[in-house]
């Protein structure tokens, strides 16, 4: 959960710094491919659940 979070984040930063420096797009389009890899991940890990694996005895 804390590097989803962690991602979101890093995301959001890269965005509005991109957005807001003149000549650095390119940060906010990296931003945007973090922020959708990190949905995709966040998507993965909840379709997925909490399921663990038994070990058989």
């Amino acid at each position: 959960m804390s590097l989803f979070l962690l991602l979101i984040l890093v995301a959001l930063v890269l965005g509005i710094i991109g957005f807001a420096a003149h000549g650095l797009f390119y940060l906010l389009v990296i931003g945007a491919v973090v922020l959708l890899a990190d949905l995709v991940y966040g998507a993965v890990r909840l379709r997925r659940g909490g399921r663990r694996h038994r070990i058989a005895r």
